[in-house]
């Protein structure tokens, strides 16, 4: 049995009835009725963490609302989950592991222990050790096999050793030292590593390695054919030591592949790859944006971090976010969460959500092994504004399925040009205005608009969302932005009862492919023994390469 267990079922808690009853009278109350009843309901449902401020007041929710959710967190035993993360207890259940991100960022006077040892000092161990490295690749100090500095380093990973690192990347670009290229490479398509690597100068390129075993299927064939593609151009073996770093644990596999052990940055089995960009796995952020940088992105975290540890769940940021992803998928059948931020720099964060949201809460058991009685995981999903306006606001605005969309946006910029910004921040408020209180036909009729086409011109409205706004996105905001949609996964799965940490749904595929790769390489025809569908396949695809 889980040391979480909750002796009453979800949907037999207290706050879960008064939830049904609160949802069911809400259904034929707008936003415009809510703000209209309520002239304070801005200041009461606006919140700020970390110089975040939340305007949760367009959501179709009462301060009545808030206190249920809050009650069915407090009756969901989210408390005893968070400390026990905290404590590092091995909330990990199905994997029997510690859960210790938070320990990433903790400052090096912390104490965090699991299994009986305070995990902070190997922590900063390894931060200590990166730093010195970037720092030599940033100053030119380390050189490569042929005597010349490092221009240019290739990530190469895949799922958390590739969407963190890629989206921290694009996010701080700003911050980043402009006289380094930084390529990423995580798909097996060869393309990918084709294009990564087609301008760049062999003895001048520096290759991370990220694979906590060295053995990822897709990471080690793109490793595999950059150490082809070094050796075409150098020929020395002992050139992949002076060109090949690796973020791993397993020294044996890494130095068989000629990578110098003493370039190995390790990170251990408490981090789940989602939620790793601030171990190792974010070599090459702190090589882009320098180690003082990278350290101010770890505050960001760590504040949240803390924020969340010590809040009372109704002043809570994570919390109320989360508790509100619960309210819309379990109440109203929202299936979908739409994160846009207003900044290009941002373009890769709701990838990185994906990730981070539908791997963790994707489940269909609980803790004990028990399907589930409500849905889980709601499909994450977005891109920066104002692009997506002139794709799919469409459906958010009109379309008959309610979206909850997230904003992001920021008060200054980055790179001042003009009215530009102010002309972007516009539209974050205005579609998080006309998504709530819509457009009615007795406006569109006042406005001479023919009785034909005012159907077609009816904004709906009452559809919610969430406006987070801080100053400016920097290394801090972004860490303390991560933060808190990694929390807000937490009490989601809290609530649920599942175990927001494994992520044994990927695995299936992995396996079956395995078996697959040699069906397809082989140069006579195999037997196979799949399904009619996937023989069908396979015999097709190996005509078509004969053709």
């Amino acid at each position: 049995m889980s040391p979480f267990t909750v002796p009453v079922p979800l949907t037999q808690r207290p706050a879960w009835s008064s939830l049904q009853t609160e949802s069911a009278n809400l259904q034929a109350t707008t936003l415009r009725d809510l703000f209209a009843a309520d002239p304070s309901r801005v200041d009461q449902l606006t919140f700020e963490a970390c110089g975040v401020v939340a305007d949760l007041s367009k959501h179709r929710v009462t301060a009545g609302t808030i206190t249920d959710l809050v009650a069915l967190a407090e009756q969901s035993g989210l408390r005893a989950h968070i400390d026990a993360m905290f404590a590092g207890e091995h909330i990990n259940t199905s994997e029997d592991r510690a859960v210790l991100h938070v320990a990433l960022r903790a400052p090096s006077d912390d104490i965090i222990t699991t299994d009986g040892a305070n995990v902070v000092p190997g922590v900063h161990e390894v931060l200590d050790r990166m730093a010195t490295f970037a720092n030599a690749i940033r100053s030119g100090a380390f050189k490569g096999h042929t005597g010349q500095s490092i221009s240019a380093v290739v990530n190469i990973g895949i799922g958390g050793s590739d969407l963190g690192p890629v989206m921290a990347y694009e996010a701080l670009r700003f911050y980043s030292d402009r006289r380094l290229t930084m390529r990423f490479v995580s798909n097996v398509d060869a393309t990918d590593f084709v294009e990564a690597t087609h301008d760049l100068d062999p003895e001048r390129t520096l290759f991370i390695i990220s694979s906590k075993t060295f053995t990822t299927l897709e990471t080690m064939t793109n490793a595999h054919s950059a150490r082809q593609w070094l050796l075409d151009s150098i020929g020395d073996e002992a050139a992949i030591a002076r060109h090949f770093v690796a973020v791993s644990t397993n020294a044996e596999e890494v130095a068989k592949f000629g990578i110098d052990t003493d370039n190995m940055f390790g990170f251990w089995d408490w981090v789940g790859g989602r939620y790793s960009m601030d171990s190792a796995i974010g070599l090459s952020t702190m090589i882009a944006i320098g180690p003082d940088n990278f350290e101010s992105m770890l505050a960001g975290f760590h504040d949240m971090d803390e924020h969340f540890r010590t809040t009372p769940f109704e002043r809570n940021l994570p919390v109320l976010m989360g508790l509100l992803a619960v309210w819309y998928r379990n109440f109203f059948g929202c299936q979908t969460i739409a994160v846009l931020p207003y900044s290009q720099y941002l373009k890769r964060f709701p990838a990185y959500l994906q990730q981070l949201t539908m791997e963790s809460n994707g489940k269909h058991v609980t803790l004990e092994g028990v399907d589930v009685d409500v849905d889980t995981g709601a499909v994450y999903w977005g891109e920066p504004g104002t692009n997506g306006q002139h794709s799919f606001y469409q459906l958010l605005h009109q379309g008959t399925t309610m979206v909850p969309v997230d904003f992001i946006g920021f008060a200054k910029t980055n790179n001042p040009l003009g009215d530009h910004h102010d002309i972007l921040m516009s539209n974050v408020f205005a579609q998080a205005q006309a998504l709530a209180f819509g457009r009615s036909a007795a406006e569109i009729e006042s406005e001479g608009v023919p009785a034909s086409v005012v159907p077609h011109k009816v904004m709906p409205g009452n559809r919610p969302s969430t406006v987070l706004l801080s100053d400016l996105l920097t290394p801090y905001r972004l860490g303390s932005l991560i933060a808190l949609y990694e929390h807000n996964v937490f009490t989601q799965g809290a609530i649920w009862g599942i175990d927001s940490f494994d992520q044994w749904g990927v695995e299936l595929g992995k396996k079956l492919a395995q078996a697959i790769i040699p069906q397809l390489t082989s140069t006579i025809d195999p037997a196979l023994d799949h399904d009619a569908s996937t023989n069908s396949l396979i015999t097709r695809y190996r005509d078509m390469k004969r053709q």
